[in-house]
């Protein structure tokens, strides 16, 4: 190592530290003789399956809308492109708790009414699913934009001007050189919708057993100053998270040498 890098290395090992402090913090409350019995009960156990499958559903329906609007914005040139681009991070710039009031604005709505007559969203596991998808569908989009960027258009050109359609130069050319990316996308956009909050309690509430996800039964934990409940469902999040973000770490290290 040049010790010329040490004054810059100080600053990804200062986000480390922050990071490991804050988890150490939770750590010192930890009881081992609680955490299989806040573990194993079934309202834990309900909001760790809520959380997984919402976040999946959630992140499935974002990917497939994802990727063609991705290919749109990556490969075409229309009016009112960097219109729709710039509206990509309207999540990131807008707080969840607003993104899940306005959710339920819109229900209030002649339209909302009309489509609520239907499927019922506010205060159900569906709203919880509606709620991940609002705040993510942007997020998924632009990280899957970001790979298929990075993949020259001219692979596709040369595909059709062989006889292949657009839409075979897409999936035989683009979609397979993008899918680590794609990926990559997927799976970032799995742990927003496991860990989203704001948006999710605003539209679907905080009813144990049936709109209670993860993150939602770590803040009630902690709002009836349940400290050894609350470490345990934190633990058990970022266990859930971590385990994910490095598996794919790994497959994608593996993958190089294949």
């Amino acid at each position: 190592m040049n010790f010329r890098q040490v004054p810059v290395l100080i600053f990804p090992f200062g986000i480390l530290l922050l990071y490991a402090m804050l988890v150490v913090s939770v750590l010192y409350f930890f009881k081992g003789e609680s955490f299989l019995e806040t573990l194993l009960s079934k309202r834990t156990m309900f909001s760790i399956f809520l959380s997984l499958i919402t976040a999946s559903i959630a992140t499935f329906l974002s990917v497939v809308i994802g990727i063609p609007s991705a290919y749109a914005l990556s490969r075409l040139d229309f009016y009112g492109k960097q219109l729709v681009d710039t509206i990509l991070e309207f999540p990131m710039f807008v707080s969840p708790a607003a993104l899940g009031a306005m959710i339920l604005i819109f229900f209030n709505t002649p339209l909302g009414e009309i489509i609520q007559r239907g499927p019922k969203f506010v205060f159900e596991p569906s709203g919880i699913i509606l709620a991940q998808f609002v705040t993510t569908l942007g997020i998924a989009t632009k990280l899957i934009k970001v790979a298929m960027d990075e993949i020259p258009g001219r692979y596709e050109e040369v595909a059709r001007s062989l006889g292949a359609s657009p839409l075979k130069a897409f999936l035989t050319i683009t979609l397979p050189l993008a899918k680590r990316g794609i990926l990559a996308g997927a799976i970032l956009t799995w742990a927003k919708a496991l860990g989203e909050f704001g948006a999710t309690i605003t539209v679907a509430g905080s009813m144990a057993m049936k709109t209670e996800t993860l993150p939602i039964a770590i803040f009630m934990r902690l709002s009836t100053a349940d400290i050894e409940g609350t470490v345990v469902l934190i633990l058990v999040l970022i266990a859930i998270s971590l385990s994910i973000l490095l598996s794919v770490r790994l497959i994608f290290r593996k993958s190089l040498y294949v």
